[in-house]
């Protein structure tokens, strides 16, 4: 419908009309759309109301029912039951199709994402990566992208040599294998804790990860049964969140593909050494970047260089995401400026896609510091809460147990991508399960409304729009800027343009329930119950793009 307007506006004014200069009016009797005048006054050399008042009166089209000029502006009046009937109609043929696109022309994508470490519990913390990746994954493969899904765990690194020290120094096997991660963590924090007191454990642990670095058969053992046993904990996690992937090559995975890597950073001249470490200068404005320490052990950067080259020579991807928090962004800049002047051409389309912390109580939590807040304890509580919730509203509710692990898990999911990614998150398990507002379980009460209504109404075989009333026609724009709402979420990498849109439809689809009867003996009734199956099918699809469940009873 805006399209509409544009054309219609372009061809009075005889030059191009940029979106963003028309406006939605606040309220419906303003008009579906406005021109504000006031930019063209200096260029046309007339009033705004003497401008509005011209283009008012000369707008006449098949599509608009009238324009008014007011106080400067165009407000423009569409004819509802054209676009009604034609915006359910493509809804009801599309079905969960509706919205999706060809933008990505089966171009491939590679989203790092997730990315827990190995021998730590799934905390908090790495939510945000999983749940925000995999909606940006849906959200692609909607926009007819091929998205690759990439754990790359963090199995590798000095923590581990840490680790090693610890469970050398403390460890008990038998603990260990009744409780690896329990067990794992607090020797984890307890060598921090010691650290603090003998530094000395600081330089053992860089000691006992060169030793794994160096192929050590004692070390390496330790090492995959510690990596076996925590993606067996992992697996419950993204079973509950519903979140799969198509990679799990970790940090480790490159152990053998580095050092031709290091080589060819050499051979293009591109390496200093700085206090016996070696470096690649990356510009003035940020520090160099570490390729390999004074003992010779590898960094980071120097292993997603690898991985990135290896992701190309693989997949040949458009786009390479990276899904981490805010906190490594000169890591990820640093990365983009290295591979550039390696002559990678293809090193301007990775992108890192920052996220804010989660916060308990206004702090950041801490693995370190034993500050951690464990998601999968967390899931089980909000599926428990959600549980007595039903037993006290709908005790006779069948799948009870499903229906308390979406909702549960939902609300968790929803709490954190509803807002945009950048900002921190409060955590507080009580409102992110609220039935009212904007939560994931209000969402799915509006969905199982609808459905329930549909179940009611039983098989609609066809309906012809007559007459749209106010309720109705707020449902209807909602439901036909869904495509756009897709788009924006997907080129802005932010799937809280979907989950805001989502609260923005259920309202509406709430307001038409209470306001109108669907449900009737009159002729209204095959329209007004296709209306809310077009609800059902849109609903129901952003709160997928959104990784979340969508009940059809509650």
């Amino acid at each position: 419908m805006k399209q509409k307007v544009m054309e219609v506006l372009q061809a009075i004014l005889a030059e191009n009309i940029e979106d963003q200069m028309i406006e939605v009016p606040v309220y419906t009797r303003l008009g579906d759309y406005a021109l504000p005048c006031f930019p063209l006054a200096k260029k046309m050399k007339k009033s705004p109301v003497l401008i509005a008042e011209e283009i008012a009166a000369l707008i006449k089209d098949s599509s608009i029912e009238k324009a008014e000029a007011v106080n400067g502006y165009v407000n423009i009046f569409m004819k509802r039951t054209g676009f009604t009937q034609s915006i359910m109609n493509e809804i009801l043929s599309d079905s969960n199709q509706y919205g999706s696109s060809n933008i990505g022309n089966g171009r491939v994508i590679t989203i790092d994402m997730s990315s827990p470490n190995i021998a730590k519990p799934f905390s908090m913390g790495h939510l945000r990566s999983t749940v925000i990746g995999n909606s940006i994954s849906l959200l692609h493969e909607k926009s007819g992208f091929q998205p690759v899904k990439i754990n790359y765990l963090g199995d590798w690194g000095t923590q581990f040599g840490k680790l090693l020290v610890a469970y050398r120094l403390w460890g008990n096997e038998k603990q260990v294998q009744e409780k690896p991660i329990e067990s794992l963590l607090m020797l984890y924090i307890r060598f921090h804790k010691e650290a603090e007191q003998d530094e000395s454990l600081n330089d053992k642990g860089r000691a006992a990860f060169k030793s794994l670095e160096d192929g050590d058969p004692e070390a390496l053992a330790l090492w995959k049964w510690f990596r076996t046993e925590s993606l067996k904990e992992f697996q419950k996690i993204y079973d509950l969140l519903g979140v799969s992937f198509d990679s799990y090559q970790g940090e480790a995975y490159y152990n053998d593909k580095m050092e031709p890597i290091v080589e060819e950073l050499n051979q293009k001249n591109l390496l200093m050494e700085s206090n016996g470490a070696l470096v690649v200068d990356v510009g003035e404005h940020m520090p160099p970047c570490l390729i390999k320490k004074s003992d010779g052990a590898t960094l980071y950067a120097t292993r997603d260089i690898t991985a990135a080259i290896d992701r190309f020579t693989t997949h040949q991807f458009a786009k390479s995401l990276y899904v981490v928090g805010n906190e490594q962004s000169l890591h990820f800049a640093q990365l983009k400026i290295v591979l550039n002047k390696m002559g990678y051409e293809w090193a301007d389309s990775l992108q890192h896609i920052p996220f804010g912390l989660i916060l308990k109580n206004g702090k950041k939590l801490s693995t370190r510091e034993g500050k951690i807040v464990l998601l999968e304890e967390v899931l089980k509580e909000a599926i428990q809460l959600a549980e007595a919730n039903i037993e006290e509203k709908n005790p006779k509710l069948l799948n009870k147990k499903e229906i308390a692990q979406a909702v549960g898990v939902g609300a968790i999911i929803f709490s954190d991508l509803k807002q945009h990614r950048k900002h921190d998150i409060e955590f507080d398990l009580k409102k992110m399960l609220q039935t009212e507002g904007e939560t994931g379980p209000y969402l799915q009460y509006s969905y199982a409304r609808a459905c329930s209504i549909l179940r009611k109404a039983g098989e609609v075989e066809s309906f012809h729009v007559t007459e749209v009333n106010d309720h109705e026609w707020e449902v209807i724009k909602q439901l036909e800027i869904f495509p756009q709402i897709v788009s924006r979420a997907t080129t802005e990498l932010d799937p809280s343009v979907v989950a805001k849109y989502a609260v923005s439809l259920a309202q509406t689809f709430n307001s038409y329930y209470g306001n109108v009867q669907i449900v009737t003996n009159s002729n209204l009734m095959e329209y007004r119950v296709s209306l809310v199956h077009c609800v059902v099918i849109v609903l129901g699809e952003a709160l997928r793009l959104l990784g979340i469940q969508a009940p059809e009873e509650m």
